[in-house]
């Protein structure tokens, strides 16, 4: 089934983003044992960074209690108050604005890693190899279809895919066609799904999904740098610093490389 425009989440994922959100406010409210620190992360970081939690605890005995979102849902949780000690964002723009409200210590701030944006598929669409350059006609590609991706208006990967599609003359023609999911896993899992013909996600992403295929991989020019910083929270608590550091040490690069992420800062250990 394909799906109308802007009609990409159903009920069912609605309610679920809902519950994650609520879930980081839950957890400061939990009696957790022992030391432990709390991550609100870029939702297309799960995979690489559920690995370097349990190495890091496995290592410290630290407990790493995360949370995945779009970044801009995130950085709005903690300005209302959830239990942050780590923020990590898909995009400056949204570490800016925690920065612009005191919401981080900008001391700590660290642009740590970078990816790439690309067009996907499902595996078995006739659709292969896509020359992604000005004035490409993805309105076309898209037959009858949707175009899946983060909402343009604030999540991180919708801004860049929007970006980027203005840049090579694409966008009037396709904007009619977006379905604009809460975070990037949602796009990922409607084109997995058949539910999408085509999706603009980051490549990490659909490097996790058996169910999808690269068709195309956007011009690095044609949009802002994707750039992920981390920062401690103002309200951190002090085994944050030791797991920023964590992130910053040559294990973390392995994982993160493996991943598909772009390590920019020399590793620190």
């Amino acid at each position: 089934m394909q799906l109308n425009r802007y009609e990409l989440v159903s009920v069912v994922s609605a309610v679920a983003a809902v519950i994650a959100l609520a879930a980081i406010v839950v957890t400061s409210q939990s009696a957790l044992q022992g030391e432990y620190t709390t991550v609100l992360a870029a939702a297309s970081m799960q995979n690489a960074l559920d690995d370097i939690n349990a190495t890091f605890t496995a290592r410290t005995d630290v407990k790493v209690i995360a949370h995945y979102a779009a970044s801009s849902a995130l950085i709005k949780q903690i300005a209302q108050g959830a239990e942050a000690d780590v923020f990590a964002s898909a995009d400056l723009d949204w570490m800016d604005f925690g920065s612009s409200k005191k919401l981080i210590k900008d001391d700590t701030r660290v642009n740590l890693l970078g990816n790439q944006l690309v067009l996907i598929a499902p595996k078995d669409s006739k659709l292969d190899s896509v020359a992604i350059e000005p004035n490409f006609d993805l309105a076309k590609l898209a037959g009858n279809g949707s175009i899946a991706t983060g909402d343009v208006r604030d999540v991180p990967v919708g801004k860049y895919a929007k970006a980027a599609l203005e840049k090579l003359g694409a966008w009037r023609a396709a904007a009619p066609k977006f379905a604009m999911a809460p975070h990037v896993r949602v796009a990922l899992t409607a084109v997995a799904r058949g539910e999408a013909p085509l999706g603009i996600v980051y490549a990490t992403d659909a490097k996790v999904s058996p169910s999808v295929k690269i068709i195309g991989t956007f011009p690095e020019h044609s949009h802002p740098p994707i750039v992920y910083p981390v920062a401690a929270t103002v309200a951190a608590k002090s085994e944050a610093v030791s797991y920023l550091a964590y992130l910053s040490s040559t294990t973390a690069k392995v994982i993160f490389e493996q991943n598909g992420f772009r390590f920019l800062i020399q590793p620190t250990s």
